[in-house]
Order: C-alpha cells, then sequence, then structure tokens
C-alpha cells in the first residue's frame, strides 16, 4: 500500500512556513524531516508517524487510536502510530505535526 497522499498534502500544507523541511520517502512512506531529524510521516500503512519526546510517549499512548509503532516486530520508543481516524480534520492533525517538529528541532543538528 503506498501512502495516503491527501494526509501528506495536509502535513506539506501544515510544514509550509517552516524551515528546513525536506521530504524523503521511506519505506513506502513519504517521512518530513526537519533539519535532517524525521519529524513526521505519512506511513505506508495507513496514518501517521510522528517522531516524540519518548518521556511522553507513555502519556500519549492513552490517546485513541494512538501505538507505539513497530519495525521489524520491535516496538520503537519515541515513534508513535497514530491512525486516520484521529486525524480527520486539522485541529486533530495540526498537535501531531507540532508535536514532531518540536522534538525534531529539539536534537542536535545533524
Amino acid at each position: 500500500m503506498a501512502y495516503d497522499e491527501e494526509l501528506a498534502e495536509r502535513i506539506r500544507a501544515l510544514l509550509s512556513d517552516e524551515p528546513g523541511v525536506r521530504e524523503q520517502k521511506m519505506f513506502g512512506g513519504l517521512g518530513f524531516l526537519v533539519d535532517g531529524h524525521m519529524a513526521v510521516a505519512a506511513s505506508s500503512q495507513g496514518g501517521l508517524l510522528a517522531r516524540v519526546d519518548p518521556t511522553e510517549g507513555e502519556k500519549l499512548l492513552a490517546k485513541p487510536h494512538v501505538q507505539l509503532m513497530e519495525m521489524g516486530g520491535r516496538k520503537m520508543s519515541g515513534w508513535l502510530r497514530v491512525d486516520i481516524e484521529a486525524l480527520r480534520t486539522k485541529r486533530q492533525l495540526g498537535p501531531w505535526v507540532d508535536r514532531g517538529v518540536a522534538y525534531a528541532r529539539s536534537l542536535p543538528p545533524k
């Protein structure tokens, strides 16, 4: 399955004024990198992958339609999968994109 192009366009619109944003196809999805660090991605498995501060992960997992990302059977701390049901509106999607961008910007420059 290819990534959701409508979701990618919505993410792109939210990031249009952000400096240092680059798009990169990866793992069948479309990642949005900020200063070289992945912030969010339109996943090939549907929904959004969001990079978050690992210390906030447990709290965020309590939200509906959010789970820890798994890659190759391994759970990835600091990465969350958000189902499309929780991203229908700009008001729902925006905070996830903002959270991913903020965490990417907190990392050392690449």
